[in-house]
């Protein structure tokens, strides 16, 4: 009889010349038997596998003990005869005389209900209808619009009526704050409507803050504390004890997005683990997947108590077959790291590597830093800096979001978007797209004082994400005048994303900013309850001015290969800065018919002092395409002329 095997077994080739191959098939399935197998340290004793008829609590059914691998140290193997799917597994692994404690190891691909004993069964049956047609949106690199969101975030509201001054009714979610809303046609709908192709999800591995038995107490989390890193989370299914409900309605999700042309990147966060002791990588080999410094204690890069070692080959390994395990049986279309900057370079560059050669198209990009001082050299580190060394990787541009809204070291401290001069510089390297350009005065950039990318595409441009205040929030708290007065509020918000759309990184905004989304003042809401985190779908009524805005700006984007020329060269051939003055940024996309573009110079003007402002450019006839708060590509009015007058706190975008 054929196999079923629970997953084609990770063969790594990628590994360093004179590196052994670690094979991180755990269990493997068919109806026959089911085979375990894992990697210890070579001290390792005994190593105990254990069956159980329930995911969580039950009876224990059988235990065996593995065997040492002919010529192995730290390679175990065991084989249990008959048809064991359903049933639950633990490894426990001996040393110095003691058991480390039950675990589903380190490469466990489906869980019982709070991740920890491992589940025995047919990943194949987890397949939807039709999943092997399912195909990868076509996408180039310089072309993806990408839109950050929580799963429970963005459906959790979607059925509360939060104004009662609305009475508008609106589909509702069969599966509020799960992965089935986003198979949901209102979902789709929204996204495809917005114009975005790419949707990054924060962590949606199995992670540790949440309790899959009490989900009816609505503790959240956004995930950044991993557990079992290549199974979805529990608690976005609609029952975290079936093991194959999370593992389906994930693929459900993906498939869904890519039938509307829209890419799904995940948020991976090997840095760290959520525990040392109690995690599933000390379990297994003590001490072998984090770094320590030079006393002995543990490294703390992460600023969540540890940092993994991905400059160690077993890490490093375990981190290009996580990332290829998700692209083959999930179908993920780029990834985006947690706290980069914790990984080494080569980690960095090897994983680049192999996903570009299953498609190049694929986004890698990540934090280009730590959260605190790691036990390795800094310039061996995936870094912001350091990202010439790594040219198949992107990172956040946090000159160009600081040089908007301000610094990261204070909430009310305003930048650019409250009319405080001494910004421009900033917010052209982030326009050029961090790379090198001979009208940008780097010396007076706010952080990176030379380029940090080769190339535009490896410059993520935002404005907010899930960290930090949210656009609206940190608006309000750092511009005084616009706390009560949304007119002006709306101003800054949509001059903040014209600058990142219309900039030659790769854009990126977080879920419901194009429904002017608040989250109440609240800076870090990691564990802030549904009533701070959850979309206010009522945003798309009160507010149509600025989801029409975000429409209209990323509508131009995709259809005029000026705001995304993807190279470095044909940015500092076709962009050049025209005269500004403070808080007033002016350039222009020039010749851009050589580019396949149907217009062929246009301007871009951001002014946010509180005043209007008078601009010289190039006399022509301009069609004004932007002005204000009114994005219409076919245009809004044409002039003759070689100056105009740009609003207060507004952008203008025009061609001829």
């Amino acid at each position: 009889m054929k196999k079923i095997l629970l997953t084609v077994i990770i063969a790594l080739t990628m590994a360093t010349a004179g590196a052994r191959d670690y094979n991180f098939n755990e269990m493997t399935y068919t109806p026959k038997a089911t085979t375990f197998f894992l990697n210890t340290n070579d001290d390792a004793q005994a190593v105990t596998v254990r069956i159980y008829d329930a995911g969580k609590d039950g009876n224990m059914l059988k235990k065996i003990d593995l065997k040492r691998v002919k010529g192995s140290k730290d390679e175990w193997t065991g084989k249990v005869k008959g048809d064991l799917k359903g049933k639950f597994y633990t490894f426990d692994v001996k040393y110095n005389g003691n058991y480390m404690g039950e675990n589903p190891g380190v490469f466990a691909k489906a869980v019982g209900v709070n991740g920890r004993r491992g589940a025995i069964i047919d990943l194949a049956e987890t397949n939807p209808a039709e999943w092997g047609q399912d195909v990868r949106p076509a996408i180039n690199l310089k072309d993806h619009v990408i839109y950050e969101m929580h799963h429970r975030d963005f459906s959790i509201a979607r059925n509360i009526n939060l104004d009662p001054k609305i009475t508008v009714k609106r589909v509702s979610t069969e599966y509020p704050g799960k992965f089935l809303a986003l198979t949901e046609p209102w979902a789709i709908g929204h996204l495809t409507d917005l114009g975005v192709n790419a949707v990054h999800v924060l962590p949606s591995y199995d992670y540790a803050s949440i309790d899959e038995t009490k989900l009816d107490q609505n503790r959240y989390n956004w995930g950044y504390d991993p557990l079992n890193y290549n199974v979805p989370e529990g608690g976005y299914s609609t029952n975290p004890y079936d093991p194959t409900a999370r593992n389906r309605e994930f693929k459900q999700m993906v498939q869904a997005l890519h039938k509307a042309g829209i890419r799904v990147i995940l948020d991976v966060v090997y840095n760290h683990t959520y525990s040392i002791d109690d995690g599933n990588f000390q379990k297994t080999c003590p001490g072998t997947f984090y770094r320590k410094n030079a006393d002995g204690s543990w490294s703390n890069g992460s600023g969540c108590g540890n940092e993994t070692a991905s400059d160690q080959e077993i890490m490093r390994q375990y981190m290009l077959a996580s990332v290829k395990y998700w692209i083959d049986e999930y179908h993920i279309d780029g990834f985006r790291f947690d706290l980069m900057g914790v990984h080494d370079i080569e980690t960095m560059n090897k994983i680049a590597d192999m996903v570009h050669s299953i498609d190049p198209t694929m986004l890698v990009y990540g934090e280009g830093w730590s959260a605190g001082s790691c036990a390795y050299p800094g310039d061996k580190l995936a870094m912001k800096a350091n990202v010439k060394q790594m040219p198949g990787v992107a990172a956040f541009s946090d000159d160009i979001r600081d040089a908007l809204r301000g610094p990261w070291d204070g909430d009310d401290k305003a930048a650019f978007l409250g009319g405080l001069p001494g910004f421009e510089e900033s917010l052209k390297f982030g326009i050029v797209g961090a790379i090198q350009h001979p009208q940008v005065n780097y010396s007076k950039v706010n952080y990176s004082k030379e380029p940090f990318a080769l190339e535009p595409t490896q410059m993520i441009s935002y404005v907010s994400c899930h960290d930090d205040m949210c656009l609206v929030d940190r608006l309000r708290a750092s511009v005084p005048d616009v706390k009560g007065n949304d007119k002006e509020l709306v101003k800054l918000d949509l001059l903040a994303q014209t600058a990142v759309f219309t900039s030659q990184g790769i854009p990126f905004m977080l879920s419901g900013e194009e429904l002017l989304r608040d989250k109440k003042g609240v800076h870090n809401s990691y564990e802030s309850p549904d009533s701070i985190n959850r979309l206010d779908w009522n945003g798309r009524i009160k507010h149509p001015e600025v989801f029409n805005y975000y429409k209209g700006l990323i509508s131009l984007r995709k259809h005029h290969e000026g705001f995304r020329l993807g190279s470095a060269d044909l940015v500092r051939k076709h962009l050049e800065f025209l005269p500004g003055g403070d808080c007033l940024v002016v350039y222009r996309l020039k010749d851009l018919k050589q580019v396949g573009d149907t217009w062929n110079n246009i301007i871009v003007i951001l002014n946010s002092n509180n005043e209007k402002r008078t601009v010289k450019m190039p006399k022509s006839t301009y069609t004004i395409v932007g002005d204000g708060d009114i994005i219409n590509e076919a245009g809004l009015y044409t002039i003759t002329t070689d100056e105009i007058i740009v609003p207060s706190r507004s952008a203008i975008i025009m061609h001829d």
